[in-house]
Order: structure tokens, then sequence, then C-alpha cells
């Protein structure tokens, strides 16, 4: 019996993740918790869910609750709570109250979930997965945040359209922050195993506009329909059920850093790793030019600055 638990099920990212896991069929059970207020709108979820999954007949068990109670025994708890980015709104913007749900959600995980490994996609998410792992007091390789998971399939998205391949063909990474301060590895992209340098002087391949494109990502969805969510969704998920199966890929997700990469220290962002039903089995080395060196450690001091000061805000 495999459960989960997301905690901010009402939320656009929320519901969709748990109705893309329950048709994944890795999950038995996902607890679906809400605030008091917000119990009603989790049931009329759940109700519509099960309408959906009938047809394909799919018997994910979802449980609608407010009680942190009913997240014992679950496998991964999801912190997908917080306060939504408007149009224009920076991820930094969010740092402060959406750490203190964060924080507290965390510590009630600890509480009854302690076996549980958590996963924060909660933005700003580098800065949330070091306030998750302070806050919990969970081990290292027990706090995950979704880190660049998504940035790194939407640039393999981007060069499969631009160049029309199969984006099977397509094999690159994006590290550093889920933000301005995100470094896409070119200089390891190959294209059809081919590496992108030799690949760009057969093609009208525009790197600059893609990288740019991928950057503002977040905010050109959201100035057009309010949020994203088939894109996040999907990739929690995803992440999610690599986790529960122990399949051990190497995805691109948030790790609190102890100098593993470049010496980056004291500070969570996004690195490959591999994924585990423990958590984090180990951090891949990466290779990186000059260029992506320097931008990897100037994403580390911007989010480990952030992060102190909105420690600082919290008494934390």
């Amino acid at each position: 019996m495999v459960k989960v638990s997301i905690l901010g099920s009402t939320g656009t990212i929320g519901k969709n993740v748990a109705f893309t896991l329950a048709k994944e069929e890795t999950v038995d059970e996902i607890v679906m918790l809400s605030r008091p207020e917000s119990f009603d709108k989790v049931k009329g979820e759940t109700y519509d869910m099960y309408d959906a999954l009938a047809a394909r007949d799919i018997d994910c068990k979802l449980i609608p609750s407010y009680n942190f109670e009913d997240i014992r025994g679950s496998a991964v708890v999801l912190i997908a709570a917080g306060i939504h980015r408007e149009p224009g709104m920076n991820r930094l913007d969010l740092a402060v109250p959406n750490a203190k749900i964060v924080s507290n959600y965390s510590k009630q995980i600890a509480k009854y979930a302690s076996d549980s490994i958590i996963l924060v996609a909660t933005n700003p998410v580098d800065v949330m997965t070091t306030i998750a792992l302070e806050a919990s007091g969970f081990s290292k390789k027990k706090v995950i945040g979704v880190g660049n998971h998504l940035d790194s399939l939407r640039l393999k998205n981007y060069f499969s359209r631009q160049i029309n391949i199969n984006s099977a063909e397509v094999h690159t990474r994006v590290v550093g922050e889920h933000g301005n301060h995100m470094v896409p590895l070119l200089s390891s992209t190959t294209i059809g195993g081919i590496p992108l340098k030799y690949f760009v002087e057969y093609v009208d391949l525009n790197v600059i506009a893609l990288i740019e494109q991928l950057k503002n990502a977040g905010n050109t969805i959201i100035s057009k329909k309010g949020a994203t969510e088939y894109g996040p969704a999907y990739a929690i998920s995803n992440l999610i059920s690599t986790i529960i199966t122990d399949t051990h890929k190497v995805l691109t997700v948030s790790c609190y850093l102890e100098g593993e990469v470049e010496g980056v220290k004291d500070v969570s962002l996004g690195v490959p790793a591999v994924t585990s039903k423990n958590g984090i089995a180990m951090i891949v080395p990466i290779h990186m030019s000059d260029f992506e060196k320097r931008s990897f450690i100037e994403a580390g001091n911007t989010v480990r600055d952030a992060t102190y000061e909105v420690k600082e805000n919290l008494d934390i």
C-alpha cells in the first residue's frame, strides 16, 4: 500500500498533481489535505476526480482531510501550499509569507509522518527547500525541492519543437536556481547524440532566444492564463512516481549542498541527483564550462542570501 499526501490540495498545483498522480496508478492512496474552511472544496475535487478515474477503471483512493494525523504512513508528502504568483511577480517576492507556511507544515510532517520524504513545490522552491529541511529536522537526503526538473523538461521541449525532432533525442539539463539564476548546461547538451555546439552548425537554431524563453516561461504563462498548472503537475507527479517506484532516475532537483558541486554549500540548489525510495541516493557530478561554473556559484550566492534574509524575518 503506497500512500502520498498533498498539503495545499485545493490549489492549482496541488489538485492537478493529485489527479495526474492518480492516473499514473503508482499510488494506492492520496490524502488531499486542506484548511478546514476549504474542506468542502477538496471533497468536491475528489468527487469530480473519481468520476474521471472511473472512465479508466482506476481505483486510487482519494482522501479529503484537514487533519494532519491522516498523513501518517505517507511515503511522500508534497508541500504545494502557499501564496500564488501574480503577473510580474518574482518568485522571491513570495519568500517570507510562504516560508511561514512551509515551516509550519514541515513541523507537522515531522510529527505525523517522520518516515516520509518531503517534496517541496512552494516557491521560491530553493529557499523553501532549506526552510523545510531545517524546520523538519530531517536528513538532507529526505527533503527535496522540485527545483529545475520542470525547467529541464521545458528546455528539452523547446529544442525538440524548434528543430522538429523527437524529444527523446534531446538530452539537456538546467541547474542552479529555479528562477532568474537558472543555468542551462548547454556545454553538455546533445541532440541525437551530437553535442549542441556542433549540431547548431547545421540547423537554424536560436539558442539565446530559447534560453530567454525558458527564463520567462512561468511569467509568460501566468500573464496569459493566470497560473501554471499542467507542466508543474506532470513534472511533480513524475518526480513522486520516480521516488516511490525506486527507479533510481537522475532528475534535476533542489538539494541542500555541502560543497558537492563547485564547492557551493549552505544552500539548496537544483542539481542532477539519483532519486530513490529513500530520497536522494547521490548527487551526480557535473561537468560545466567556466561560464556555467561562474553562473552556478552566483546562483548559490543569490539563493543563500535570500534564504538568510527569510530566516531572519521568521526568526528561525
